[in-house]
């Protein structure tokens, strides 16, 4: 069975109002993550945050964001957050929200 990239309500949203060159870069983590499977992807395209969080690492000309998932059953990857980064780590309120999210979808 492959996995499946899914995403909230929330992160569809945000994933349509990216850029065209990140969300691009969104599409094709998103896909490598389906076909080589979550194990297989690491840096510079993803990244563990903790507490069963990850992130997708998207960079462009026209910034940078971030996209966090975790595993979820099924072999779905479902992310629930998505934003543009303003600073060199990811901020702790985005992690909270990703948390909560996690919760209340488990």
């Amino acid at each position: 069975m492959r996995w499946k990239v899914e995403l909230t309500q929330d992160a569809a949203s945000k994933s349509e109002a990216l850029p065209g060159d990140l969300r691009g870069k969104f599409i094709f983590i998103a896909r490598r993550l389906e076909s080589e499977s979550p194990m297989q992807v690491g840096m510079p395209h993803v990244r563990p945050l903790g507490n069963k969080l990850w992130e997708m690492r998207l960079q462009g000309r026209d910034g940078i964001a971030r996209a966090v998932y975790f595993l979820a059953s099924g072999q779905r990857i479902l992310v629930v957050r998505i934003f543009a980064k303003k600073s060199q780590k990811t901020p702790r309120s985005e992690i909270d929200l990703a948390l909560k999210r996690l919760k209340d979808a488990t």
